[in-house]
């Protein structure tokens, strides 16, 4: 589990970072990404289809499988392949580098499947994320892709997010009593003291759904939902590739203190107009 975040202001923060990267550059950094996401799908989905595999508990009591593990290692093969000089950072296997750290501008942040706890149990809401970040300008391209949802999401720095390929905007909802809420409850919340803040939230929404990982940002992006809470002790591989379709959709990502970011261990996404009333709530 990674740090909780410093408070900020309790406002949502917005870094634009200086385009050190052409578009050229990074649409075609995309096709490696979109490539080896295809790679992906043809092998998780038919593991998944046909059950064929195992689960283990791993230290932390979440799930994995062979699958996880093996389309991590397909997606670092394909890198190594395609960009040899770019580094990875894995939720399966960790940090792998073709060169000193220091000298290391490309960092792909991957998760071979998020949402293993579903896909162990035949639930489809899973998917293989895959953002590439710049040592200067920051996330630049990712790739969320949900073969048994038959979705696939992507986005670009400044180019937009789209969902098979048909344009992605967040909402225009401004109340929270017309939201559309996701809500992840977990453990985490309780520590923080934060659970009957969330129930409240959830109580002054429209509706209120828990449907949690990759799937709530991504509703969030295409303007489905207005607000996705997700759980606590996240991962840079869990979030990096959401953040990205979410702010490029013209939504808003932070964690819970409204900072911009992909590394501490909560994320809130929204439309951007209900950010500051979900901060608010959730404030200490």
């Amino acid at each position: 589990m990674i740090a909780d975040g410093t408070p900020g202001t309790g406002a949502p923060a917005h870094h634009t970072p200086e385009h050190s990267v052409s578009p050229d550059e990074i649409a075609g950094h995309l096709e490696v990404a979109l490539e080896i996401a295809d790679r992906c799908d043809a092998l998780t989905l038919p593991a998944f289809q046909d059950r064929s595999f195992s689960v283990e508990l791993k230290s932390n009591h979440t799930e994995v499988t062979e699958i996880d593990r093996s389309c991590e290692t397909l997606i670092a093969d394909s890198l190594a392949h395609m960009r040899p000089d770019h580094a990875m950072f894995g939720e399966e296997f960790g940090h792998r580098t073709a060169m000193a750290d220091d000298e290391t501008v490309w960092q792909w942040i991957v998760d071979p499947i998020d949402g293993t706890s579903g896909f162990a149990r035949g639930v489809p809401v899973w998917a293989t994320l895959l953002a590439l970040s710049h040592r200067d300008a920051g996330l630049v391209a990712a790739v969320i892709s949900a073969p048994a949802l038959g979705r696939r999401w992507w986005a670009t720095l400044g180019g937009g997010s789209l969902v098979n390929g048909a344009r992605c905007q967040v909402s225009r909802i401004d109340r929270l009593e017309d939201a559309q809420v996701s809500i992840t409850h977990h453990r985490g919340w309780d520590e923080l003291d934060k659970t009957a803040a969330l129930v409240a939230l959830g109580q002054r929404a429209r509706r209120v759904r828990g449907l949690g990982d990759f799937w709530q940002h991504c509703l969030v992006a295409e303007g489905a939902i207005d607000i996705a809470v997700d759980a606590v002790g996240l991962e840079p591989y869990d979030l990096a590739a959401v953040r990205l379709v979410v702010e490029q959709a013209g939504g808003t990502f932070t964690d819970r203190h409204g900072v911009a970011t992909h590394e501490t261990a909560t994320a809130i996404s929204t439309n951007t107009e209900l950010h500051p009333l979900v901060l608010a709530a959730l404030s200490d």
